[in-house]
This record gives C-alpha cells, sequence and structure tokens, in this order.
C-alpha cells in the first residue's frame, strides 16, 4: 500500500485496493478451507490457500478457527520463487 500511495503516488487507488483485499477476505471467512490449497514445493504444517484479488494474491492458512493471512504478492511477481 505504501508503494502505491507514495511510490505511485496514488493513496485513492490503494484505498480502494485495501478495501477490496478486506472485503474478498472476509467473503472467505466462510468458508476458508473449501478451496484447493496452493501447490507448494515445500512441507507446510498449514498449507497456503489463496484468493485473487485484482492482479494481487493474497496467501493464507487456517489454524485452528483462525483464518490468517500471510503474504499479499502482486501478481506479475515469480510467486514459486517468493514461496520456496
Amino acid at each position: 500500500m505504501d508503494y502505491i500511495t507514495f511510490r505511485l503516488r496514488n493513496p485513492n487507488a490503494a484505498e480502494r485496493l485495501v478495501d477490496d483485499v478486506e472485503a474478498a477476505i472476509r467473503k472467505r471467512l466462510e468458508m476458508p478451507e473449501s478451496f484447493e490449497p496452493y501447490p507448494s514445493t515445500r512441507d507446510r504444517e498449514h498449507p497456503y490457500f489463496t484468493i485473487l484479488v485484482r492482479n494481487f494474491t493474497v496467501f493464507y492458512v487456517v489454524i485452528g478457527d483462525t483464518m490468517e493471512v500471510r503474504r499479499i504478492l502482486y501478481g506479475h511477481r515469480d510467486m514459486r520463487n517468493l514461496l520456496q
């Protein structure tokens, strides 16, 4: 958000993106494990799940009854490499 707000000088776009991410997360709270886990080359205690929001991917895990957001990455990045 800092990048969009300060580097790109577009605080309104940053705020809209935050709103969209929050709305997508709230919607997913209803059934966070009902989607296929993200394929990982690493053995993880808690598998990653994803939510696509515009050009971003939200990565989260489910621990008990808690949905924990781990990362939000720009979609044009090399995600496989970043998630190793």
